[in-house]
This record gives C-alpha cells, sequence and structure tokens, in this order.
C-alpha cells in the first residue's frame, strides 16, 4: 500500500551535491533547509524526507524546494542508496511488514 515516489538523480560540477527531481511537491513555493545536527521539529513532508536523509550520515544538509531535493554529502560520502529512501517514502506495507489488522487499532 502506498505510492512510490518517481526520482531522478543528477549530479553537477560539485560531487558532494547530489539532486533529486521527484513526482511529488514537499514545500510547495517554499524553501526549505535542513542541516546535520540540527533538530527537526515539525513533521511535515519536507521535515520527515530531511530527517530520513540526514539519518544516514550520509549528508550533512537538504535543501528542499517543491519538489526539488538538493542534498550536500558528508566529506567522503557517496548518494548511494539516498534515491530509493526517497522513493520508498509514501510504501507502508513492504514484503515482511505484516498487514495491521483492526485488532491493531483498538
Amino acid at each position: 500500500m502506498g505510492e512510490p515516489v518517481t526520482v531522478v538523480q543528477s549530479s553537477g560540477a560539485d560531487p558532494s551535491r547530489v539532486r533529486f527531481e521527484t513526482n511529488r511537491t514537499f514545500t510547495g513555493m517554499g524553501h526549505e533547509r535542513y542541516r546535520a545536527g540540527e533538530e527537526i521539529l515539525l513533521d511535515r513532508p519536507p521535515d520527515a524526507v530531511a530527517r530520513m536523509l540526514i539519518a544516514t550520515g550520509q549528508v550533512d544538509e537538504v535543501h528542499i524546494y517543491g519538489q526539488t531535493i538538493t542534498v550536500t554529502l558528508s566529506a567522503g560520502r557517496h548518494a548511494d542508496g539516498l534515491r530509493e529512501l526517497i522513493e520508498d517514502m509514501y510504501v507502508f506495507y513492504k514484503p515482511g511488514v505484516p498487514v495491521p489488522t483492526e485488532a491493531d487499532f483498538s
């Protein structure tokens, strides 16, 4: 259940910066910036994706504008697996995860 996010990953001249273009708008017309080590207080979609990316230990900074997520990688780190995290963020029932029953909600 849930729908995967479509993500196109690209890099520019600076290999420490990676851009992810998605088919979902995370911030509307606003800009959001998150840095590793700073507390993320809210639970909006941009907060959730930034929290998830920073938790990998691969990312120092996340900037989100609309459907574009730009990350600054930590020194010596790579972007392996980051695209897949974004793609799966709205997929709730993955193989091996039990589907909840009504008893789980009472």
